[in-house]
C-alpha cells in the first residue's frame, strides 16, 4: 500500500471501533494520568506544567526502579543470580533516563521558576517516599527520615519497609556466603536498619574475586553491576545539584534545606564502598 499525497491510508485490518474493546487510553488509564497535572499558579504560569511533569515522570520511573530492585533482592535470596542481574540491568537504563531528564528541567530559568515557586509552599523532592525507599534499598538508610512521612501512612509504610528489609548489598553478601565465600559473621548479622558503613573485613574477599575474575565470574560480574548502579546514582545526584544551582543559585530549598550545600553533601554518601576500595588493592 503506497503513500499518496503525503497521506498514509489506514489498513482495513486496523481496529477503529472501541465501543466494547480495550483501547490504548483505557489500558493506560490516560484520563486519570493526564488529568493529574494541576498547576496552582494564578494566573497559570506557562512553565509550571514542565515542573509538574518532570517530577511526576520521575516518580513513575522510581516506581519501576523499586519494582525491579525488589525483584532483584528476592531473586538473590533465592540464589537466582542471572535473573537478578537482568533486573539490575533494567534499573541502570532507567537511571540514565532519569539523569538525562535533568536537562529538560534545566531549561527553566530563574525568572521563570520565580513566577510560580511560591505556590509550592514547603513541597520538595526531599519528601519523595519512593526516592527514599530506593536509597534505603541500596543501603543508604537513615531512620530519622521516617518522620518526614509521619502524616502520610502509605508513604511512611513504604519507607519503613525499605528501612527494615535487607538491602540489595546485604542480599548479595548473603548469597556470597552461601556460595562459600568467607563473609564475616558480623556482616551477615548486622542491623539492616542502619546505613551500610565500610567494612575492611570484606576487602580480602573482594580482592580475591577481582584478582581472578574468570574463577569468580558470577561474583565479579555482580560487583561490577553494583558499581554501575552507584556510579549512575552519583551522576543523578550531581545533575540534580547542578540543575538546582542553575535555577535558584544558593537560595534555601522549599523544604527548608540549605539547598545546594545540602545536595553537595549527598555526594559523600556511598552504597558499596568496598567495591571501590578493592581497586586500590589490585
Amino acid at each position: 500500500m503506497s503513500v499518496e499525497r503525503n497521506t498514509r491510508a489506514i489498513e482495513g485490518s486496523v481496529v477503529t471501533d472501541f465501543e466494547d474493546r480495550m483501547s490504548y487510553g483505557g489500558y493506560l488509564d490516560l484520563e486519570t494520568l493526564l488529568s493529574a497535572q494541576r498547576p496552582l499558579s494564578d494566573p497559570e504560569h506557562h512553565d509550571e506544567l514542565l515542573f509538574i511533569v518532570q517530577h511526576q515522570t520521575t516518580e513513575l520511573w522510581l516506581k519501576l526502579v523499586l519494582h525491579e530492585l525488589g525483584a532483584a533482592c528476592r531473586l538473590l535470596r533465592e540464589d537466582q543470580l542471572a535473573p537478578a542481574l537482568k533486573c539490575i540491568a533494567r534499573v541502570k537504563h532507567i537511571q540514565k533516563t532519569l539523569t538525562e531528564q535533568w536537562s529538560v528541567l534545566a531549561t527553566l530559568t530563574p525568572a521563570e521558576y520565580g513566577q510560580f515557586r511560591g505556590v509550592l509552599g514547603n513541597a520538595s523532592g526531599f519528601q519523595s517516599a519512593q526516592y527514599r525507599a530506593v536509597e534505603f534499598t541500596l543501603g543508604n538508610k537513615n531512620a530519622g527520615m521516617l518522620r518526614v512521612f509521619a502524616s502520610d501512612p502509605s508513604a511512611h509504610a513504604l519507607v519503613k519497609t525499605a528501612l527494615e528489609e535487607p538491602s540489595l548489598y546485604d542480599e548479595f553478601l548473603r548469597l556470597l556466603a552461601r556460595s562459600g565465600y568467607p563473609i564475616p559473621a558480623d556482616v551477615l548479622e548486622r542491623d539492616v536498619t542502619t546505613a551500610w558503613t565500610y567494612s575492611p573485613e570484606l576487602l580480602p574477599v573482594f580482592t580475591e574475586i577481582y584478582r581472578d575474575p574468570e574463577a569468580h565470574w558470577a561474583a565479579y560480574e555482580t560487583c561490577e553491576e553494583l558499581v554501575d548502579l552507584e556510579d549512575n546514582f552519583q551522576l543523578w545526584r550531581f545533575r540534580h545539584l547542578k540543575t538546582v544551582e542553575r535555577i535558584i543559585g544558593l537560595k534555601t530549598g522549599t523544604g527548608g534545606s540549605s539547598g545546594v550545600p545540602f545536595l553537595q553533601r549527598a555526594l559523600d554518601l556511598t552504597f558499596f564502598p568496598e567495591l571501590y576500595a578493592v581497586r586500590t588493592e589490585l
